[in-house]
């Protein structure tokens, strides 16, 4: 009987370090990259525990103050929205991409990024550093397109907007330096100049898009550019942008209305390598409640 009982105890101290070590938040470790891995497994875990009062508290927790939720239908919530859903019983909507989904993982200064590809489905994750441990800062879905396009949205005939000037004023010389590489990104893609437009990515550049029905890396955009095939990803006029400055590293997170369809809402994570700035990835998801342009 003694035994059992202490049995019992072990079991009921196991659950609750279990339910502790999810409500407990992100845990810096020397390995940032595994540090990363443990806060995003501890992360869907929070999300999809049963009692939502409990989840709201352990979720919170990871969520750093400037997060956004952006689901595959591109509607977008800060952190209130997302911690009040719970609220309601039920939490955000969200995707893990399953144990088949295949994972990309990348740790850049005081940035980190997740990434999973489950079939149409794409996942990006974005931690950063913070005194406190990692905090995620954006977490976003793409659905991709079951068929190729039939069209590319894009900037229309003359791409002033992004590829001579953005409506976009930098606060710093590093924020200057992203916004000429960007300028000179998308030149290069409307030019068709695959060379160039390799200069301004890195060598693990991803993109994904609602309007493309492929995720792209770097060699097969840039092979998509020679055949002057956009494949449903191209430049669109930028509307509104905020950046996030983390030294080498600087997450961009944009509003775009293409010359057709749905507007655009982006993710970009930028990095200063071999002394330039380049693009890692670019996450597009049409926003489905906006009106879609028509090009005229």
């Amino acid at each position: 009987m003694k035994r059992l009982l202490a049995s019992v105890f072990a079991i009921g101290i196991a659950c609750a370090g279990a339910v502790a070590a999810l409500t407990a938040g992100p845990v810096a470790a020397p390995d940032d990259m595994e540090a990363v891995r443990e806060a995003d497994r501890a992360f869907e875990q929070a999300v999809g525990i049963a009692d939502k009062k409990i989840a709201k508290a352990a979720v919170g927790k990871f969520l750093d103050a400037e997060f956004t939720w952006t689901d595959a239908a591109g509607k977008t919530s800060a952190r209130a929205q997302v911690l009040r859903s719970f609220d309601a019983g039920k939490g955000p909507e969200f995707a893990t991409g399953g144990e088949s989904a295949r994972v990309r993982e990348y740790t850049y200064g005081q940035v980190a990024v997740v990434q999973k590809d489950a079939g149409k489905v794409h996942i990006l994750r974005v931690w950063v550093k913070r005194p406190a441990g990692w905090r995620a800062l954006v977490y976003q879905e793409v659905k991709s397109l079951d068929a190729p396009p039939t069209f590319a949205p894009g900037a229309g005939r003359a791409c002033e907007n992004p590829c001579k000037s953005v409506p976009y004023h930098p606060k710093n010389e590093t924020e200057k330096a992203v916004i000429a590489s960007y300028l000179g990104l998308e030149s290069a893609a409307v030019a068709h100049n695959a060379s160039d437009f390799g200069t301004h990515v890195a060598d693990e550049f991803a993109a994904a898009s609602s309007n493309s029905d492929v995720l792209l890396d770097k060699a097969e955009r840039m092979a998509g550019l020679e055949r002057e095939k956009m494949a449903g990803v191209s430049p669109t006029p930028l509307v509104s942008a905020r950046m996030f400055d983390f030294g080498d590293a600087v997450v961009m997170l944009s509003l775009h209305q293409p010359d057709r369809g749905k507007p655009l809402h982006i993710t970009r994570v930028w990095i200063a390598r071999d002394g330039k700035w380049v693009e890692t990835l670019s996450y597009q998801t049409a926003i489905q409640e906006a009106p879609a342009a028509i090009s005229k």
